[in-house]
């Protein structure tokens, strides 16, 4: 045991951070037992359904986006951290409440719980400078306790920030918005179909959410508009569901889409993603967000001005417990000395030659952070630096199978049944009928 261990904050208890505490636990020769602050009462992030919508009974935002029906998009088989696998056997897609269930199958089976101070909100995250002079080397936790409404403030010499990104939502501007007299909503706030039915719906977004809240709504829906921006196509499609490029401006009873054609719409959900969002960091960790990419980070994680500052979970579209188990050995790695972390200078410039990389492949400044294919190698490359096992490459076979699949029969590839037989074999088991 060393004679002072590094004192370790978590924001957030979902997956992201159940992560980070198990493994900040798993060193403690290294790190001290982390203190986890969850503004909930329940560890699950955004797995944690509620119908609630708005805020929630201490007056903060609702956190979830969950849905009550939802069923995952990928199949468990991959979506385990590597060192905590789902169980075995059917069904593959499983529905939110697994997921949930195996989240506190880990807490429990790593004993993080004791270690989460719930109902507490963090306030402030604040640099601290030592009386040396010495660059800022410590960290300041304002929070405030939602039972006792007491606020405490705790020195660390890092925080771990695993806030999450679906709570925020994003609402683009459309033209003649208020001109609109049905309803408006994000899909932040959908819970079910049933009040639905028998509606006229549009839904802006082709996303993950946007195609699975379109499949769901299909079922009860007079017509359902899916308005996306690049040109795909599904083999099948429910038969009063619409694909639609591009949307122009909205009409008082609808909306008109590049097509020049006019959609009627008793709803219009944003399915348009979220915004990053820390409200809880002071000005001084000068962190800035930008059109969705977030800056300065070195590999999607390390503040390159505040090097104890990590963040886990920014990367979009990519298969999550694996990536979070990563990054998170990776930031570790970087605190504890197996990795030792460049210049700034060295790590901007890094990040800036990734980023003009992306933009001359034709990847958006927006979607700096989303990875889709690349994080595989972007795994493999966080494994490498933190010196652990990379992940099997079956993972990737069985994701990236499943995605075609996806592409091919969107209504049916939930009913599929999946089995790892080995690390890098795959066969598909018993599925659903159709």
């Amino acid at each position: 045991m060393r004679a002072c261990q590094l004192k370790v904050a978590v924001i957030g208890a979902g997956a992201s951070g159940l992560c980070a505490a198990r493994h900040l636990l798993a060193k403690p020769h290294i790190f001290a037992p982390p203190v986890v602050y969850e503004h909930s009462d329940c560890v699950g992030g955004t797995w944690v359904y509620t119908e609630r919508t708005g805020n929630d009974d201490h007056g903060l935002p609702i956190h979830s986006s969950m849905y009550r029906d939802l069923r995952t998009n990928l199949p468990k088989e991959v979506m385990g951290f590597p060192d905590f696998p789902f169980e075995v056997g059917p069904p593959s897609f499983i529905h939110h409440t697994d997921v949930r269930a195996y989240l506190e199958r880990y807490t429990n089976r790593f004993e993080i719980q004791p270690h989460i101070k719930f109902l507490t909100y963090v306030e402030l995250v604040n640099p601290v400078s030592e009386p040396t002079g010495a660059a800022q080397s410590s960290w300041e936790v304002t929070s405030l306790n939602l039972k006792t409404h007491s606020r405490s403030i705790e020195r660390f010499d890092s925080v771990i920030v695993c806030n999450g990104h679906y709570s925020d939502p994003c609402i683009p501007h459309i033209p003649e918005i208020e001109n609109f007299k049905g309803q408006t909503m994000h899909s932040h706030e959908y819970r079910s179909a049933e009040p639905f039915v028998g509606k006229n719906l549009v839904l802006l977004g082709a996303g993950p959410s946007g195609i699975d809240i379109a499949m769901e709504l299909c079922s009860v829906a007079k017509q359902v508009v899916l308005i996306h921006k690049h040109s795909f196509t599904f083999s099948h499609l429910p038969p009063n569901c619409l694909l639609v490029r591009g949307v122009n401006r909205f009409s008082r009873t609808g909306v008109i889409c590049n097509d020049g054609m006019e959609y009627p719409a008793d709803v219009f959900m944003f399915c348009t993603g979220y915004n990053y969002s820390f409200p809880f960091l002071a000005t001084d960790v000068c962190l800035n967000i930008k059109d969705h990419r977030v800056t300065p980070l070195y590999k999607h994680i390390v503040h390159t001005t505040f090097p104890a500052l990590l963040f886990i979970g920014l990367c979009k579209t990519v298969c999550p417990f694996p990536l979070f188990h990563y990054q998170v050995l990776f930031a570790l790695a970087t605190l504890d000395g197996t990795y030792k972390l460049p210049s700034k200078s060295d790590m901007d410039a890094a990040t800036e030659q990734e980023y003009k990389s992306s933009l001359q492949n034709g990847i958006s400044h927006k979607h700096f952070h989303k990875l889709d294919s690349l994080q595989w190698d972007y795994n493999d490359e966080l494994a490498l630096l933190a010196k652990c096992a990379p992940l099997l490459p079956v993972i990737k076979d069985l994701y990236e199978a499943n995605k075609k699949i996806r592409q091919q029969d969107l209504c049916n590839y939930k009913k599929y049944n999946y089995e790892i037989v080995g690390p890098d074999t795959w066969i598909k088991v018993n599925s659903e009928p159709f």
